[in-house]
């Protein structure tokens, strides 16, 4: 299509603000506090009070029974299978025996079932959540206050007692930090958590989670460490203790070896056949079941010393009261794991509810969350979040609302209540081959160093902070540097902003950058300025200097021409009374210009008829 050069033309009179407001009737806009509604009783926003914080009541009654009862069925089927081998793995992850794993992965999920927004993430343990649980455990509830006798073994009842209280608890406030943030309505707390700093964040928290199954693939009994450089510690310790484990635990290294290639063989079937299976192969749960026999009728424990997981009690545990002499010690990690942990669901949730065009409340995301780890606490659960590996198969198993996340909770209870026990002889070396296969969506993420090389340097010098700080300062230390790093360049950007002048691209009405673009030419007596930052008090003489600086202006030095200009009309205007007043004989306290004059205006000298001071009758 041809375009055809325009030519506009614009003209308006000028206006002060006052004139405005009389010209378009300004008047006050009357506001409403949103405080005053709050107060107001009827049974109209009972109703809606109780819709918006139970959401279950307002899409239950509307479920399609027929259109998505099976997908519903099959998705929580399929989700309940990755969730059991996830929960052992990740409770061993968080420093907890596996059970608590399953808890983990029964009471959060109902409870989101009652007061989720979103429909399709899958609520439960995840491995971001689960190492940093184990941090605060293995921090304070270290191996070496529980040795015992002459050999200096762990008492390890009396240590997973001890950590168990802390993990509950943990969850106990997490779940308070949340719910209170919920009910004030600060679910935009996430929008300080971008896009490269979360990505950053999980990849550290992936190696972090890499490093912490060491141990249980080579068989080491490593010290614990915490706080700053214990990633590099643990690592160390590892490199110099490896020598001993290929000499002395060759059985647990063959046995995380065959399950780690059986797991990735398994995955790759499952992309090659994704069109033809109407759901995943459970790899990791035929695999826990045959290391599981494997281990029973060989007897790895007995002959190769093997680590298994150990008696797994039958039945729920009743609920314990959180333990508040924990409170001060946990209060600061209770909050970084809140924020983390809301910030993957809320992520995981928006692109889910952007894909299936449904709207996700993140302050009741929030309230659901937090109720979820805070029944969940009390239960003997430990933190939980969502998971994307899961949320992605109950998507693409067919689920349509959280009735599939319900089902796989009942299918977790019917585990925990009969057939839990069954896996007293998985090793644990299975768990953690699978919780490293489990990390290759995470440690993918080190191709963004790549993209946002290309596409935005500030983001990449964000993403290599944010996780050189979760590195070397370990979880909740780096968040807190990440997110001051992230503001201080947010200060940065609106102090360095890009300024332009535009022109008009030939025969379009585009405008671009004239330095950029070589064809783009000025509108004759226009000059476009472009900030790429909003001005504010703490950038406007930076902007003021570009805009001199950028339209060939020189604003200051017109100013004082004009008042070098004005002083001189001044004092010309004095000679000239002074002069008049004496040829006419007039006093000069009177301060007037004869009569001719105020008759003729031609008699001025040029330039004093338009002076103020001076009124001039028409000649």
């Amino acid at each position: 299509m041809e375009l055809r050069k325009r030519d506009y033309h614009v003209e308006r009179p000028l206006m002060n603000q006052e004139q405005l407001e009389e010209l378009g009737c300004w008047t006050s806009a009357t506001r409403t506090h949103q405080w005053r509604t709050w107060f107001q009783c009827s049974r109209a926003r009972a109703r809606a009070l109780l819709f918006q914080h139970l959401p279950v009541l307002a899409w239950l009654p509307r479920y399609r029974l027929r259109d998505w009862l099976l997908g519903d069925l099959l998705a929580g089927l399929s989700v309940a299978i990755m969730q059991l081998p996830q929960g052992l793995a990740y409770a061993l992850l968080a420093g907890l025996p596996p059970v608590f794993g399953l808890y983990s992965s029964f009471y959060p999920v109902f409870i989101y079932f009652l007061f989720g927004t979103s429909r399709h993430i899958s609520v439960g343990t995840f491995a971001v959540m689960s190492v940093m649980v184990g941090s605060v455990t293995e921090s304070l509830a270290p191996d070496e206050n529980f040795l015992q006798g002459v050999n200096s073994t762990v008492d390890e009842v009396a240590r997973d007692g001890v950590r168990v209280q802390l993990a509950s608890t943990l969850s106990v406030l997490v779940g308070l930090f949340q719910v209170g943030l919920g009910l004030v309505r600060f679910g935009f707390v996430v929008t300080y958590l971008s896009e490269p700093l979360v990505r950053a964040y999980t990849t550290a928290a992936s190696v972090q989670v890499f490093v912490s199954q060491l141990k249980y693939v080579f068989g080491l009994q490593l010290s614990s460490h915490s706080g700053p450089l214990s990633l590099i510690y643990t690592v160390l310790e590892v490199c110099s203790k490896l020598p001993w484990s290929v000499m002395n635990t060759v059985g647990t290294m063959v046995t995380a070896l065959v399950a780690g290639v059986v797991l990735v063989l398994v995955k790759l079937l499952n992309d090659k056949l994704r069109r033809y299976l109407p759901m995943p192969i459970p790899g990791e749960l035929l695999t826990l079941i045959g290391a599981t026999g494997i281990s029973y009728g060989v007897g790895l424990k007995a002959r190769f010393g093997v680590d298994v997981v150990g008696d797994i009690p039958a039945g729920l545990v009743p609920p314990a009261a959180p333990s508040p002499q924990l409170f001060a010690s946990l209060v600061g990690y209770a909050f970084t794991i809140a924020v983390v942990g809301f910030a993957i669901a809320i992520s995981l949730g928006k692109i889910f509810a952007l894909r299936h065009g449904y709207r996700v409340d993140s302050n009741q995301e929030l309230v659901a969350l937090g109720l979820s780890n805070l029944i969940g606490g009390i239960f003997q659960c430990f933190p939980v979040s969502c998971s994307m590996s899961r949320s992605l198969v109950q998507e693409s198993a067919g689920g349509n609302t959280q009735v599939a996340g319900a089902v796989s909770s009942l299918f977790i209870l019917i585990i925990i209540v009969k057939l839990g026990e069954l896996f007293r002889d998985l090793p644990k070396a299975v768990l953690a081959a699978a919780i490293i296969v489990n990390l290759k969506g995470m440690l993918k993420q080190f191709a963004d160093i790549r993209s946002l090389w290309k596409s935005n340097r500030m983001d990449l010098l964000i993403w290599l902070v944010t996780f050189v700080a979760t590195i070397l300062l370990n979880l909740d230390i780096g968040l807190a540097v990440s997110v001051v790093f992230s503001l201080l360049l947010v200060v940065v950007r609106t102090q360095l902003p890009r300024y332009s002048v535009l022109g008009q691209v030939p025969d379009t009405d585009i405008y671009q950058d004239v330095v950029e673009y070589s064809e783009a030419r000025e509108v004759p007596g226009v000059k476009v300025f472009r900030s790429s930052a909003t001005m504010f008090f703490a950038n406007a003489e930076l902007y003021s200097d570009a805009l001199k600086q950028r339209c060939g202006v020189d604003v200051d030095h017109l100013i004082s021409q004009k008042k070098k200009r004005l002083r001189k009309q001044e004092l010309k205007l004095k000679r000239l009374q002074k002069s008049l007043q004496k040829q006419a004989g007039a006093p000069s306290s009177q301060g007037f210009l004869p009569p001719v004059l105020l008759l003729n205006p031609r008699a001025l000298p040029p330039g004093l008829s338009s002076w103020p001071h001076l009124s001039l009758l028409p000649p």
